[in-house]
């Protein structure tokens, strides 16, 4: 029994502290922090945050940021981006009655290999007809793929979380009805680079924190 409490005694003491780095498109900078007695198990660990935690601006709280831990470096835990997405509560918010929500969905790929699902959404001001629904949603898709066909990760995450690539879709589309809002609610890491000429490599499960 004494074994077993040393045992146990020495296993907490041996745990670390690691600080959580955001991926590059983020700035590289520390938001949080995880333990683990072994830096190899923070590998693989899924990280969320908010871009209003990241960025200390609550008006970003409806972001949300979701993380892979790729690799460890002395004290602190560098991530890889696996996607974004809207809160519920504010996706909500901008449906309104009597008024059309447009959801596309766009698969591109980056100059530098990654496959990227991108969701942009637009609500009218009053709803829209069929052939204007079909309209927009045409041209969400199309400023969507032109817009990410010279950009790596990096710019095309930037882009979307920082509302340039909604912005784009607003500016053409209301030309054809009158819209309220557009976002980009959600986007998805599909696939990975390939590596040493093997097929694209989808994004690691997720473990167990």
């Amino acid at each position: 029994m004494a074994r077993r409490s040393q045992r146990k005694a020495d296993s907490r003491k041996a745990k670390q502290w690691y600080k959580i780095v955001s991926p590059e498109m983020f700035g590289r900078v520390p938001f949080g922090e995880t333990i683990a007695n072994d830096p190899e198990r923070i590998v693989g660990r899924i990280i969320e945050t908010t871009l209003g935690d990241l960025t200390n601006n609550f008006s970003k709280q409806n972001t949300k940021l979701k993380f892979r831990v790729d690799r460890v470096a002395g004290d602190s835990a560098y991530t890889k981006f696996l996607g974004h997405e809207m809160t519920t509560d504010y996706v909500r918010s901008l449906v309104k009655r009597r008024t059309s929500r447009i959801d596309t969905t766009v698969d591109v790929t980056t100059t530098d290999g990654y496959t990227v699902r991108i969701k942009p959404s637009c609500f009218t001001v009053k709803r829209a007809r069929a052939n204007q629904v079909k309209c927009i949603r045409d041209l969400s898709k199309n400023v969507v793929v032109e817009r990410s066909k010279n950009l790596d990760l990096n710019q095309l995450i930037q882009d979307v979380v920082g509302g340039k690539i909604s912005l784009d879709i607003y500016k053409e589309a209301k030309m054809i009805y009158p819209l309220r809002r557009v976002e980009v609610r959600k986007t998805e890491i599909r696939t990975e680079p390939a590596l040493s000429g093997s097929g694209p490599v989808p994004p690691a499960a997720p473990s167990a924190s």
